[in-house]
């Protein structure tokens, strides 16, 4: 049989000791007012509690509040939208894991570089995305109604980022990106440019040869071996739908990932037109 390490007694023996010892020299009076201290103290313990977590509460409320009004409808709009979208693409199997709640508020950490306040408004938002009725085709409709092609793309590039950051990623979830994609009205070349440019992520870091070509001619949204032409004709079109200024009113971390686009193109046309030259 296995030898059990006994715990050490906790403060319950320590109590009943101590209680056992007034009541034999001082009776039931100083027992009872001992007794009165300790649930007092406790009482008054709880209340302090409840009234740290209610000041806490008030101040995230208010951060939040002061963060809200200084932000432009659209850009709480396209917010409040994609957070609610990710969450529903979160509970698709019919579960919200603590682990994919972590994804989410990593995602807007790490990739939007968000600050403590914009972290206690997204907090609050997942909390009323969780408990919200709308079904995906509600908010995709909202969505497609409420903003142009480009912010539908800036969309469609951050669920896919966020997909992705799964490895392998799930395939329901990449069906429900593709079926967003539809919805939005987003053209069959450009979810395919997406797609084709998570899936050789793996090669970021590589510079020459057919993994490079593969993962440039992902991010132009072409199928390997595209002529310079195509290449061309790809990078003029990708280059005006991503201009930064185009979503410029979503906010400004909204428009550093455009920024970012720009640049992943920009790299691919680059290392294209070293290829061909």
């Amino acid at each position: 049989m296995e030898y059990r390490q006994h715990n050490q007694p906790g403060c319950g023996g320590c109590l009943l000791i101590i209680g056992l010892l007034l009541l034999v020299t001082g009776g039931a009076p100083a027992l009872f007012n001992f007794l009165g201290f300790i649930f007092f103290s406790g009482l008054f313990g709880i209340l302090l509690l409840v009234a740290a977590f209610w000041g806490f509460s008030y101040y995230v409320r208010q951060r939040v509040s002061t963060y809200e009004s200084a932000q432009t409808e659209s850009h709480k709009r396209f917010v409040y939208l994609l957070v609610h979208i990710l969450v529903k693409i979160a509970q698709a199997d019919g579960h919200f894991t603590r682990a994919e709640l972590n994804t989410i508020i990593r995602f807007f950490q790490q990739s939007l570089r968000y600050n403590q306040d914009q972290m206690y408004w997204v907090k609050q938002l997942i909390k009323d995305a969780r408990d919200a009725d709308m079904s995906m085709d509600q908010l995709l409709e909202e969505f497609r109604s409420s903003f142009a092609y480009e912010p539908r793309l800036i969309l469609l590039e951050l669920v896919y980022q966020i997909i992705y950051t799964k490895q392998p990623p799930v395939e329901s979830e990449l069906e429900t990106a593709r079926r967003i994609a539809a919805f939005l009205q987003i053209s069959a070349y450009d979810q395919r440019t997406f797609e084709a440019k998570y899936k050789y992520h793996q090669y970021r870091e590589a510079t020459s040869g057919v993994a490079a070509d593969e993962r440039y001619y992902g991010v132009l949204g072409l199928e390997p071996g595209a002529d310079f032409a195509a290449i061309k004709k790809a990078y003029r079109k990708l280059s005006m739908q991503y201009h930064p200024d185009k979503v410029a009113h979503l906010g400004d971390e909204f428009k550093g990932v455009a920024e970012e686009k720009m640049k992943e193109i920009n790299a691919a046309y680059d290392y294209f037109r070293r290829k061909f030259e």
